[in-house]
């Protein structure tokens, strides 16, 4: 199957793409360049209550842990696959960047922390298991949106509020 380069039809990359990059959106609280470098990556990790892995010039990646869950695989207790990442990545002129989550959730955290992300006009990209015999049962959740990577931290750090 062919699928064409067609941004007319996502208009989030529409927008990323083709905005006058002079113009400050005015919904963005935070007047940030792709140099801005790791003062932002550090803010963006503090809003997260995360902590940083990679931070480069216009991209940053940070990790969450929820080291709190007591998940147990197969019956063997499991903290290292707890976890969250943020990434933002390919900022552009204006302070806008892809924006991208993924974190683990119990099963009954799901609905808050998605109702709460939607709310903040963050898209939803996947929900799934990646364990089977997992107890409690745990869901990984990957959302994504294009905006100020800092807007977007806030924005996700108000979802975490519900989680355990």
């Amino acid at each position: 199957m062919f699928i064409r380069n067609n941004y007319d039809g996502c208009p989030y990359r529409r927008n990323f793409l083709w905005q006058n990059s002079f113009r400050h959106d005015e919904n963005s609280e935070t007047e940030m360049s792709p140099n801005s470098g790791n003062n932002v990556c550090q803010q963006f990790a503090d809003i997260l209550g995360s902590k940083v892995t990679e931070s480069k010039p216009g991209s940053c990646s940070v990790e969450k842990d929820r080291d709190n869950l007591n998940v147990t695989i197969w019956g063997i207790p499991a903290k290292s696959v707890l976890n969250g990442e943020f990434i933002y990545q390919g900022m552009n002129s204006s302070g806008k960047a892809l924006n991208l989550g993924e974190i683990v959730v119990l099963q009954d955290e799901l609905n808050n922390f998605l109702t709460v992300l939607k709310r903040n006009g963050i898209d939803i990209a996947a929900v799934h298991n990646h364990w089977i015999y997992d107890n409690p049962r745990i869901l990984y959740v990957h959302f994504q949106s294009i905006d100020n990577p800092l807007n977007f931290a806030r924005k996700v750090a108000e979802a975490l509020k519900v989680l355990k």
